[in-house]
């Protein structure tokens, strides 16, 4: 059992703070540009928002001073009365309100916007990189990047920035406030945040490693459970369900032990800020309430000072926090970044202006191709491979498993780089061609046929993205498709499932090969297309592929070699090398030769 393609998503990165972490993550602001003046407007409203905020506290102390006799006289002269500061109050509310509806609905389509261009950038990219990107990366890493990555981002662009914003604002002007009211008052409650601050720091370290041994062990349990599901017939023909039931509840144990762990010290860090952030504030109070009743302070102020203290704790509580996602965003970003920069295939360069559509005979030259996988350099997987084929021939790769068959396709379409020698198509090298025209020409029907879980109709004319529904149902007939796909209730319209699983195999094979119909290629690859099959399936799919196979330059790769006995020529493949070629009767008849060796294999087994 294995889950691959459904590898779970890791937990995003803190990443330290620093001047150039910060620069390389502020590279993903590029994508706001666009819409910099919805942005623009957006943090100025929040600024607004932000201010009113801040004054209520004041003006709620003119009210009290008012309550107790102490007039509010403007710069004017004008003495206000509690009715119209409380109205003045009322005004402040309704801005205040009015401007956080602006920002809300300015700052979030900004972040919608973004978050959309860039997700279709790393899908775009995702698509556009070669092979041996998704060979040396896990699905479930490459996903989590346009998942768990981008709304990270989200978050920060629609939420974290506006309440770091609003948090150092409150910092601000709360601090200048008090500092105006009281400069002893204010260094005396100042003095109390650092231990409290410092406390703060190390309890969320803490609780950051514990968190995240959480994570990491409720992820093994959801490994258990994805594993189980995908290969629930291995574990109902081996009698493994109380197995796998007892591995679960293991795993879930250890989860328990972990979060009750973690929730142990979040309660504790809770009960301390609680204790610690309160008792400062009380202390504080303690001291302006001293400074009241010696007739230094007004009951206004300490009402003002108090409720300023209360923001200033609340924002540099909320700091510590706002820090922590800042450094996951970072990460999120640079791991954006690192895939957006990530080299691509040379795919869809633009057309030259007057240059006709490419057109392909067919005529195909491997000389002295060699490769080695850049994971493996060590290991050489080709050497020293030349053969041609001339337009419309029809040529039959065979060999025992690993011989190095499918890497030689997979170099025509370009999947991989060579590592010596060259490929050349119609005279002409590869890598001179644009890599998408290339591929438009060359059609290919693999062993393992991958559908895509919409309509019989969709995945046919993937193969002619703008095909009618007349050349759909040709293509269909030609591959011996049309019979079951008109046995369905909904024909065409039905549905094939996740990777067609409603289909069998036989069907599949013969929905690939309508496709492969539809594309009309100049060159064909068959990997082993019927190796799967009954007798009955391999039968229509060879009709099939025959009818495919007119007038097209094709490559034939099968390890049944019964398929193979009409193929021009035969290359047998072994160890990297082309070790015998010929016919299958000129084949057949060497009795010391590797293909006469197979056949005989293949005789006595079935």
């Amino acid at each position: 059992m294995n889950t691959s393609g459904t590898d779970l998503a890791p937990e995003p990165e803190k990443k330290k703070l620093t001047k150039q972490s910060l620069q390389h993550g502020l590279r993903i602001f590029r994508y706001v540009l666009p819409y910099r003046t919805k942005f623009i407007i957006g943090l100025v409203l929040l600024t607004l928002s932000s201010a009113t905020t801040m004054c209520v506290p004041w003006v709620i102390g003119k009210l009290t001073d008012a309550a107790t006799g102490k007039p509010f006289v403007l710069p004017n002269g004008v003495a206000l009365s509690i009715s119209q500061i409380a109205l003045a109050l009322f005004g402040i509310i309704l801005l205040q309100g009015l401007f956080s509806f602006g920002r809300i609905w300015f700052v979030t389509q900004v972040s919608e916007f973004t978050v959309r261009d860039i997700r279709q950038a790393l899908y775009t990219k995702f698509v556009s990189l070669p092979i041996p990107y998704f060979e040396k990366n896990r699905v479930g890493a490459i996903t989590s990047r346009i998942t768990s990555d981008v709304s990270q981002i989200q978050d920060t662009f629609s939420l974290t920035l506006a309440e770091l914003f609003r948090q150092v604002m409150t910092l601000i002007v709360g601090v200048t406030f008090i500092m105006m009211v009281s400069v002893k008052l204010s260094l005396f409650m100042l003095l109390t945040f650092p231990p409290i601050v410092l406390l703060a720091m190390v309890f969320g370290r803490k609780i950051r490693v514990l968190s995240k041994a959480t994570q990491d062990e409720l992820a093994k349990t959801n490994v258990i459970v994805e594993e189980t599901l995908q290969g629930i017939n291995t574990v109902k023909a081996f009698t493994n369900e109380q197995f796998e039931t007892r591995r679960y509840t293991a795993s879930l144990t250890n989860t328990l032990r972990a979060a009750l762990k973690s929730n142990l010290y979040r309660g504790g860090f809770v009960s301390f800020v609680i204790i610690g952030l309160f008792s400062g504030i009380i202390l504080v109070l303690w001291r302006a309430a001293s400074l009241v009743a010696a007739g230094q302070m007004s009951t206004g102020e300490l009402f003002s000072f108090g409720l300023y203290t209360i923001f200033i704790g609340a924002s540099v509580g909320g700091l510590g926090e706002l820090y922590g996602k800042v450094q996951s965003t970072l990460g999120a970003s640079e791991r954006i970044l690192e895939i957006l920069d990530e080299p691509t295939e040379p795919t869809h360069q633009p057309r030259v202006a007057g240059r006709a559509p490419l057109e392909v005979r067919g005529d195909i030259d491997y000389q002295n191709v060699a490769f080695r996988y850049p994971t493996r350099p060590d290991l050489a997987v080709l050497k020293d491979i030349s053969f041609t084929i001339q337009a419309g021939e029809k040529i039959a790769l065979v060999g025992p498993s690993g011989a190095g068959k499918s890497t030689i396709v997979q170099l025509l379409m370009q999947f991989y780089e060579l590592s010596g020698g060259k490929i050349l198509i119609d005279g002409r090298p590869i890598s001179q061609y644009d890599l998408t025209e290339l591929r438009g020409h060359i059609g290919i029907v693999p062993q393992e046929t991958i559908l895509f879980g919409g309509s019989i109709r969709e995945n046919i004319a993937y193969g002619k993205t703008d095909a009618t529904d007349d050349e759909v149902v040709q293509a269909a007939r030609k591959a011996n498709a049309w019979q079951f796909i008109e046995s369905f209730p909904e024909g065409l319209d039905t549905l094939v499932g996740e990777r067609g699983i409603k289909l069998s195999g036989g069907q599949r094979q013969r929905v690939a090969i309508a496709r492969a119909i539809l594309k009309n290629p100049a060159i064909l690859i068959l990997d082993e297309a019927t190796s799967s099959l009954d007798s009955e399936s391999e039968h229509l799919v060879q009709q099939a592929m025959d009818e495919l196979m007119q007038h097209r330059t094709s490559i034939i790769i099968a390890h049944r070699l019964s398929t193979i006995r009409k193929a021009d020529k035969i290359l047998v493949i072994d160890g990297g090398r082309i070790v015998e070629h010929g016919t299958h009767d000129e084949l057949a008849h060497n009795d010391n030769g590797l293909y006469a060796n197979l056949l005989k294999l293949q005789f006595e087994l079935s």
